[in-house]
């Protein structure tokens, strides 16, 4: 297939009501902020951090900020916001009661332009995240309090562990990110991040990643938004995480018409690592990850992500210790040889864009068919035929393809079964390999030196 950029719908005008925006001074480009540090060779990193407390939000945000790296903030939204609960959420403001994120619809633009008066700006850009399906009443938010930088996807934030129906989340954030589009009337630029690079967290092979990926972000280029960060959550294997932030590299550049996108590493999204040693081990993997292959950000986990939410200092000191452990290396992406991972992630992502010319239209039809299909989802508009296992190298391989479009690319054995007992043994595969381990540099016998967590990092 020959490959043809996809070109932007023009952006709808915002419906009265829907939040002109309030702020005077328009916020700086997030996407470009971290384009520019990149081509400088600088990994920006960011933590994943929301509070309902604005005060508490506050003071997360200026330590992100006053932290020794270059960094970027984090509003995470909290989970009746991201299921549109409001009346549930009004009790729970209304007793005091506490919230796993910060209330961006229900506090509106007054408290926000609060928790953010003196910290957002041109060396400090804010991203919302979310995790909704039904992403417009956050969007209208986002206008309104001009917060331009957002992430999600059609896909991703439907599938796996979601209720609603495909199509409806496809409609949900076509008319999200139209009306997210829209602030670029008002001299704002938006940007988006594609959340597919992440789906299911762990045990999906990197090529359906890379292709979800893109896919979502031909989707959000196609609906008006052309300042996109395209995501890749580290897997099991160093090398084949590497060939498929390359693959996604070279995807974005065949199919998106501009130079306005840039890569996004997630540190790992599975069971992480218990201890101390082990948390900072897998860490220093996923910077070492993103430098080599180019990314241009980096969000980083915390020495607690296996047991609670971070506090405000186990993110600092995140940041930090990936600050530090970035410096030993160099960027070193590999070529443009095709992997095995460009070869499949092509495959779906030109099986998908044959069946119809709008990208959600033609998402919703390859679910239908099971040209995508994510091993191990319940989600009923997901054919569920797919499996997939750790193989004895450490990497992600397909044990049953289903219907992918992938033909000949994927030779697979169909006498393997994967079993609760193999299943559960990949699922705890990364925790294993890196609590076990002495030290992050016995992990990484590559680098140039170990780095060790600062003395204060608890």
């Amino acid at each position: 297939m020959t490959r043809e950029p996809v070109r932007p719908a023009p952006p709808p005008a915002p419906r009265p009501g829907t939040g002109t925006p309030a702020a005077p001074d328009a916020p700086v480009d997030f996407g470009e902020f971290v384009r520019v540090r990149g081509a400088q060779g600088t990994l920006v990193m960011q933590p994943r951090m929301g509070f309902g407390d604005p005060g508490q939000m506050r003071a997360g945000l200026l330590a992100t900020r006053a932290a020794a790296a270059v960094t970027v903030g984090t509003l995470t939204l909290d989970s009746y916001t991201r299921l549109g609960d409001h009346a549930a959420l009004a009790e729970v403001l209304g007793s005091g009661g506490p919230l796993n994120g910060y209330p961006l619809v229900a506090y509106g633009t007054e408290v926000t332009a609060g928790v953010l008066h003196g910290v957002h700006g041109p060396d400090f850009p804010v991203q919302v995240r979310h995790g909704s399906a039904a992403p417009q009443d956050i969007f209208t938010a986002l206008v309104a309090a001009r917060l331009n930088a957002s992430e999600g996807g059609p896909v991703s934030y439907c599938l796996p562990y979601g209720r609603t129906p495909l199509a409806e989340s496809v409609a949900n954030w076509r008319e999200s990110v139209g009306r997210f589009a829209a602030l670029r009337e008002h001299g704002v630029e938006p940007h988006l991040e594609t959340f597919g690079g992440a789906l299911l967290g762990q045990l999906c092979p990197p090529s359906l990643l890379v292709a979800v990926s893109v896919l979502e972000a031909l989707f959000f280029r196609q609906s008006g938004v052309r300042s996109i960060s395209v995501s890749y959550a580290q897997q099991t294997d160093p090398e084949q995480d590497r060939e498929a932030v390359a693959a996604l590299r070279r995807l974005c550049g065949e199919l998106l018409p501009e130079p306005t996108w840039h890569v996004v590493v997630y540190a790992y999204m599975g069971l992480y690592p218990t201890t101390r040693t082990g948390a900072y081990g897998l860490l220093a993997e996923a910077v070492r990850l993103a430098v080599r292959s180019g990314a241009e950000r980096l969000i980083v986990k915390t020495v607690a992500e296996s047991r609670r939410i971070p506090t405000v200092q186990e993110n600092v000191d995140a940041l930090e210790f990936a600050a530090r452990a970035a410096l030993p290396h160099r960027r070193d992406p590999l070529g443009p040889a095709d992997s095995q991972t460009y070869a499949e992630a092509a495959a779906l992502v030109d099986a998908v864009l044959n069946l119809h010319p709008d990208v959600g239209t033609a998402l919703l039809t390859a679910f239908t068919h099971g040209y995508l299909d994510v091993p191990y989802c319940v989600h009923p508009d997901n054919r569920g035929r797919t499996r997939s296992y750790i193989d004895g190298d450490g990497r992600l391989r397909w044990a049953d393809p289903g219907a992918l479009p992938l033909g000949r690319l994927v030779r697979t054995d169909r006498t393997r079964h994967v079993t609760s007992t193999s299943l559960q043994s990949d699922l705890l595969y990364m925790r294993r390999k890196f609590d076990d381990a002495p030290d992050p540099s016995a992990l990484n016998p590559s680098s140039e030196r170990s780095v060790e967590p600062a003395d204060d990092a608890v």
